[in-house]
């Protein structure tokens, strides 16, 4: 029997989780966990998040994949899996169902926590963690022996950064706008259990286990499609506002391509030539890390538990920049979003702004013309500087031209890994161009070819689509 347990933060998927891997013997998987056992066996998938990490760059989706699926292929399936809030996106469920179809196993029963954004609020504000060694405690439901003072090491409580008001409401709006297709997509091959979570503990955990138990017995019951309505969570796309909705005249651009694709490339001719701010979410994400801000803070917190940003975080992050009076004008935006709840939130941002995107530029590259690229870069150890051995190679074979530094390929940059990105990438991807396509402001350039070309088809898209 495999399953996966989900829901909103707060809502108790740990003390449930724990309750049924002790009473049905199930194996339990955990990312966050996955992803620190990976970066302390020093395992390949291990040293490349760490890359990403010490670059101060988010592990992207591609690499968790990696760990999940290795992690099942080494599991022994005469005990049953329990995922803990995993999958939380679309492209996850799809990618787990695919996985055990090639392990010829399957994935019996996704079992969601209901509870209304009220009680959430209210549960995360009762929770504190351990600054030390990290043990998590809720003031109500679990609280410490002596307050403010952990039971196991003795170190000072705290309240978690990301369970302060302002962020929970980002974090359950992000939430909201990724659930929904996971859910439809399990109600509609009756594999969705929904749990009433807003009743007393023991009477909550009574209904989880008897859930469970009716999935061992080929009995369970999946939810109905006016059961998964009722749950609230975001139906749909967001839509943008119409020019003439618009409150401020402003030139807003996204950039999309697959890696390798010529991105940042492009966006940086753009913001010469149209004087437009360049946003790019990796750029975005270590100016928070380096400033330490509110937001870099909390991103820090995760990584330091090796545990993975969530997306909420990095929406966080753009809804500030863009916020910003030197954005006013008009802005670029590179490496968000990624994927379709990334874009909706985008969307719900930009109206609350009385802004719309006014188009998407979407790179269009082959995935043999991006293996070839990417498996002829190379970046300085020290101070990562970017090299081509064929569009720009170093003065000195394997030496930095800016600090002499050893200039190395990344892993993810090697033919077999860069595969297996693409595949992330068009999974993740093609519901984001099918977005903006419906919605009028995409289009598609032709990123093969000479860069200066590449510049001049961008450049010309570009002007097409600025406001008169």
């Amino acid at each position: 029997m495999n399953i996966g347990i989900i829901g909103p933060p707060g809502v108790g998927k740990g003390t449930h989780a724990n309750i049924l891997v002790a009473k049905f013997n199930l194996m339990h998987l955990v990312t966050g966990e996955l992803l620190r056992e990976n970066l302390e066996n020093r395992t390949a998938v291990g040293f490349l998040a760490k890359r990403y990490i010490a670059q101060g760059e988010l592990v992207p989706d591609e690499v968790v994949d990696a760990m999940v699926a290795e992690w099942l292929w080494k599991a022994n399936f005469d005990k049953g899996v329990l995922f803990h809030g995993f999958p939380r996106t679309i492209y996850q469920a799809q990618f787990l169902d695919e996985l055990f179809e090639e392990l010829q196993h399957r994935l019996d029963a996704i079992i969601y926590l209901k509870v209304s954004d009220k009680e959430v609020k209210r549960r995360l504000a009762g929770r504190v963690i351990c600054r030390d060694c990290h043990v998590r405690y809720h003031l109500e439901f679990k609280p410490p022996v002596q307050p403010g003072i952990c039971d196991d090491c003795g170190g000072e409580l705290e309240q978690r950064a990301d369970d302060i008001p302002e962020m929970v409401q980002v974090r359950l709006r992000a939430f909201r706008q990724a659930i929904r297709p996971v859910l439809d997509y399990f109600q509609e091959s009756g594999r969705l259990i929904i749990i009433d979570s807003e009743a007393e503990l023991d009477q909550v955990s009574n209904s989880v286990v008897e859930a469970v138990d009716t999935v061992q017995r080929h009995e369970s019951r999946g939810a109905t499609r006016e059961e998964t309505e009722r749950i609230g969570a975001t139906k749909g796309r967001v839509k943008g506002l119409t020019p003439d909705e618009t409150t401020n005249k402003n030139f807003d651009l996204i950039l999309v391509g697959g890696p390798g694709s010529g991105k940042g490339t492009q966006a940086e001719q753009l913001r010469t030539k149209l004087g437009l701010l360049h946003i790019a979410s990796g750029d975005l994400f270590r100016e928070n890390l380096k400033n330490e801000t509110e937001l870099g803070k909390l991103a820090k917190t995760y990584m330091e538990r090796g545990e993975l940003v969530p997306d909420d975080v990095t929406e966080a992050m753009v809804e500030e920049r863009i916020s910003r009076p030197d954005a006013k004008a008009g802005f670029i935006l590179d490496g968000f979003p990624r994927t379709l709840p990334q874009a909706s939130a985008l969307t719900e941002m930009m109206n609350n702004m009385k802004r719309r995107i006014d188009g998407v530029l979407y790179i269009r590259v082959s995935d043999e013309e991006i293996v070839r690229r990417l498996s002829g870069r190379l970046i300085c150890r020290n101070c990562q500087t970017p090299y081509h051995l064929q569009f720009k190679p170093p003065a000195k074979a394997g030496i930095c031209d800016v600090c002499g530094g050893e200039l190395y390929q990344r892993d993810d940059d090697n033919p077999k890994t860069v595969r297996a990105r693409l595949k992330t990438y068009h999974g993740q991807t093609a519901p984001i161009i099918d977005y903006y396509k419906d919605s009028g402001v995409l289009v598609e350039i032709d990123g093969e070819g000479d860069v200066s070309e590449v510049t001049e088809r961008t450049l010309a898209a570009a002007k097409g689509l600025a406001p008169m």
